[in-house]
């Protein structure tokens, strides 16, 4: 599995959906206890969901209820990323109606503790920063503690720390006024 490059998981992606094959097998693969396993199978799950998202609705409480368990961070950037586009303003309403009947609050957590982790790579902390200010509407307690973690991952944060603060701190203004 070592040896997989986009266009074979692009591949087996597609031959996984076609034969019906259980995504949250899938999704359990990605805490198998070797790293390259569980990288390449972060990076599956990820392919087959960005290929057909509506497809794996149903499994859409089993992703999220893996979220705190991730240990591995290539894991972590798949399933933020997958998060963020559950989330995003132009997701299908039938996915904003699923979400709207999940507690999200161990998703939200996590991903505080995502961005305050040193640890955790930055295109992880963005995805994170992003989501959360998505969810800001459903939990209004995000502004206030969203606003201050961007600050402070600013103070000596990269470039793409410094680009996704500056955007993230902009539209929290332009949603207050």
């Amino acid at each position: 599995m070592s040896s997989m490059g986009k266009t074979t998981i692009a591949e087996l992606s597609k031959k996984l959906k076609s034969e019906n094959f259980p995504y949250q097998d899938i999704i359990d693969l990605t805490f198998h206890s070797d790293k390259q396993i569980a990288f390449r199978a972060a990076w599956l799950m990820d392919t087959m969901y960005f290929d057909d998202p509506l497809f794996y609705l149903n499994d859409t409480d089993y992703l999220l209820k893996q979220i705190p368990d991730i240990k591995y961070p290539a894991s972590k950037r798949h399933y933020s990323r997958i998060v963020l586009n559950l989330t995003s303003a132009k997701a299908p309403k039938v996915i904003k109606d699923k979400l709207a009947s999940t507690d999200l609050r161990p998703v939200v957590e996590c991903f505080f503790d995502w961005m305050i982790d040193l640890k955790v790579k930055v295109a992880v902390k963005v995805f994170a920063a992003e989501t959360l200010f998505n969810l800001r509407q459903r939990y209004p307690w995000i502004n206030d503690e969203l606003e201050s973690q961007i600050h402070y991952l600013m103070r000596n944060g990269s470039a793409a720390i410094q680009s996704a603060g500056k955007r993230i701190l902009k539209e929290l203004r332009n949603v207050d006024n």
